[in-house]
């Protein structure tokens, strides 16, 4: 049997206007996006943290650095495939996520069946493998103020 570890990741940007939403990998029609260097998916970034963790690899800031030109405004979907490939020069692959992604607006469940299938496919697993959740914060804080979102991941990684 090989090993197996665990790993959280936390990711949050601040919502603007004149930005696409991105979640998941998916674009969803919304007025206002997340701000970042890149894409900012904050579900994405939360996984690929867990990932990382995970496997005593760091962080998403330390591999792909916002102060890199060559990730600016990039697809975090590709941030996520390169995190997969990352962890694998360990010997690690992905045995399953679950995630949850904190926003007021826009609801995301109509869209989960799709960010589970797009991020089982970046990551090479089966879509049963990737549990996606949504809650509010019942309007406190900055996401009950609709300021930003955030993400949490717990990941399991297997050699």
């Amino acid at each position: 049997m090989g090993k197996i570890r665990v790993g959280f990741g936390f990711d949050v940007h601040r919502l603007v206007e004149g930005r696409e939403l991105w979640l998941g990998g998916v674009r969803l029609d919304h007025f206002m996006g997340l701000l970042g260097h890149s894409d900012a998916d904050v579900l994405i970034h939360a996984i690929c943290d867990a990932l990382l963790g995970a496997a005593n690899m760091r962080d998403i800031g330390y591999h792909f650095p916002d102060t890199g030109e060559e990730f600016h405004n990039i697809d975090s979907k590709i941030l996520l495939r390169k995190t997969v490939e990352l962890i694998g020069t360990k010997g690690y692959r992905v045995g399953n996520v679950d995630a949850t992604v904190c926003t007021e607006r826009p609801k995301l469940k109509p869209h989960i069946p799709a960010m589970q299938a797009c991020l089982a496919d970046v990551m090479g697993i089966d879509a049963d493998d990737v549990s996606v959740k949504a809650t509010t914060t019942e309007k406190l804080g900055f996401t009950g103020r609709e300021e930003g979102i955030s993400a949490y991941a717990t990941v399991l990684i297997e050699s």
